[in-house]
Parts: structure tokens; C-alpha cells; sequence
């Protein structure tokens, strides 16, 4: 078993609600990862996701092992039949298979480049792992799904659920750097998964992946999609058609207290971390329906819930 893709859960509410069970016996399971070691390897930075999975990992009982390839491994090589005479030192033949005899589990965290479309769509590292990895593997964000997150923010709009079909808004929200798709990509494919009232907003020019978004609504007018929504999701995303590019800046689009107020009194979501005062300003992320740290909790139960399936798979 593998946790690539929101895809991989069968029933969202079923693990959602077993998410809910790990959270308030988070012990419980605590023999489940007896002598079972997890690797985690980052080819980009993190502090949520390593932290939470270590966790998750911790709380079931297994050793975690930890590597940065930003600065102590070798430079892999993922191309069959290249001619290693230059840059890269090892190829993930070899990388993976080794890996695999050290780990359980190994955790994968690889961002877009930004620059190549149909390169990060390929999603050379996380596929190279899958391909040639004898063990389970978990995506703790790739070039264009960050699956534990959605999972997350899934058990996280649960626990505040609305008696009605609630209103979910992803919007847009301008930053200074390029950042990729993976976040809201998944969050899309999560929400496509719930009975709501879903809506993307950003301006035009900014659709992500129609294979992803398929015919979920999207709004070009941030206003009018905030107009009694029931939880606000703020992400910024590069343009997917000018790939990987700033296309538009536009601070009308950071989410304020009057936009809020257009609202249906709505939980405020952030994967973090954020950018105060561009993405969201400091009275909305600091207000009473800010969630984004309890968002950052469930991180934790999320793997845990992944990590756990994963070890009861391989009984």
C-alpha cells in the first residue's frame, strides 16, 4: 500500500472519522510499529509535515530515520540509461533499493521546479521511488499533491462541520515568490470527494490543471465567492498556463476582516506557512475563526492514520 494521492483513500468520511479516533488516543496503536522504521527523505525544506510525520511515527512506535538531500546526500540521477559522466553521483536504482532494505516505509518530499510543466508533471522523484522502492511509500508533498495536507484540512472542517451543506471557497491570494500547485491540487481532489458547496476563486488566467479541477465551480470575482461560505481556504499558486510564472499581484486579493464579513461568520484555513498581511492580514489569521493551527495539529493524525494503514496492510 502506498499514500501517493488523495485518490488512494477509499472512503474519506471512514478515514476521517478514524483520523478522529487516533486523535483522542493517539497512544493507542503505540506496539503497532514495533522494531518497523520509517525514512523520510526531503529534497526540499519543511517544518509542519516533518515534524507531524515524525510524530505520527513516533506515537506508533517505529524508529524514524531523517535525510535532507538539500544538503547530505548525493546527487541523484533519475533518467534510465543516462551517462553518468557529470553532475549526479548515484541513481535511484540504486538510492531506492538501498533505502528500501533500511525502511518499513519510506516518505518522500520533492517540490515542483517551477520551470518545466511536463517535467514536474511526471513527477520524476516521487515516481523514481515507486518505481524502483521494494517498501511502501507516503507523499509528503510532490511536484502536484500534497496528500496529507488535504487529509488534514479534511479532518479539520469535520470537526467543525456545519448543520447545513456548507460553502468551501479556495481562493487565491497574492505572494512574492512562485510557489507550485501541489497544495491546492489536492485540496480540489478532497473536496471533489465531500457533499459541499464548493467554489475556487482567482483571477483569470489563474485555473489550475483542468484535469484536476474538472467541473468544480470557479469564480473570477473573489467577492461574490465569499458571499456566505461557511469555511475561506486562502493559497497562493504560480500560473499553471505561463507555468511557474507571477502573472498577477494583485493585493485586492489578500483576504481582509471586509471580505470576511461577506461571509457566512467563516472558519479561516491556511496550509501555512503564510505570508501576514499579503496572503491574509493579521485580524483575520488572528481572529477567533482562524483554524490554521489546529490545521497544523491534524497534520499529525493524518500520518498517523496514513503510517497506520500502511503497517496493518502489511501484517
Amino acid at each position: 500500500m502506498n499514500y501517493i494521492s488523495i485518490q488512494n483513500i477509499d472512503s474519506l468520511d471512514k478515514w476521517v472519522k478514524q483520523a478522529l479516533k487516533i486523535k483522542k488516543k493517539p497512544l493507542k496503536n503505540k506496539k503497532l510499529g514495533k522494531n518497523k522504521t520509517l525514512g523520510m527523505l526531503f529534497f526540499n525544506s519543511s517544518l509542519r509535515t516533518r515534524l507531524s510525520t515524525q510524530k505520527a511515527a513516533l506515537n506508533l512506535g517505529m524508529n524514524v530515520m531523517v535525510m535532507n538531500f538539500t544538503s547530505e546526500g548525493w546527487t541523484l540521477e533519475f533518467e534510465d540509461g543516462a551517462i553518468m559522466n557529470s553532475g549526479a553521483s548515484e541513481h535511484i536504482k540504486e538510492a531506492a533499493a538501498v533505502v528500501s532494505q533500511y525502511c518499513d516505509i519510506v516518505a518522500i518530499r520533492a517540490f515542483a521546479g517551477l520551470v518545466d510543466k511536463e517535467k514536474d508533471n511526471a513527477e520524476i522523484v516521487l515516481s523514481g521511488f515507486l518505481k524502483y522502492a521494494t517498501v511502501p511509500v507516503v507523499n509528503m508533498e510532490s511536484a502536484t499533491g500534497h496528500p496529507l495536507q488535504s487529509l488534514a484540512d479534511a479532518i479539520t472542517m469535520a470537526e467543525h462541520k456545519t448543520k447545513h451543506r456548507p460553502k468551501v471557497v479556495l481562493t487565491w491570494a497574492p505572494h512574492p515568490k512562485a510557489l507550485p500547485q501541489a497544495v491546492p491540487n489536492s485540496f480540489v481532489e478532497m473536496m471533489q470527494l465531500q457533499d459541499a458547496n464548493f467554489v475556487i476563486t482567482h483571477p483569470e488566467g489563474y485555473e489550475l490543471n483542468p484535469e484536476i479541477t474538472k467541473d468544480s465551480k470557479i469564480e473570477y470575482d473573489q467577492d461574490k465567492a465569499f458571499e456566505n461560505a461557511d469555511f475561506i481556504y486562502a493559497k497562493n499558486w504560480s500560473n499553471y498556463k505561463e507555468y511557474g510564472q507571477i502573472t498577477n499581484s494583485d493585493p485586492n486579493w489578500t483576504v481582509t476582516a471586509d471580505k470576511m464579513k461577506l461571509t457566512n461568520n467563516a472558519k479561516f484555513m491556511h496550509c501555512l506557512p503564510v505570508r501576514r498581511n499579503v496572503i491574509v492580514t493579521d485580524e483575520v489569521i488572528d481572529s477567533e475563526n482562524s483554524i490554521v493551527i489546529e490545521q497544523a495539529n491534524n497534520r499529525t493524525y493524518a500520518a498517523q492514520l496514513v503510517l497506520q494503514k500502511i503497517l496493518e496492510n502489511g501484517k
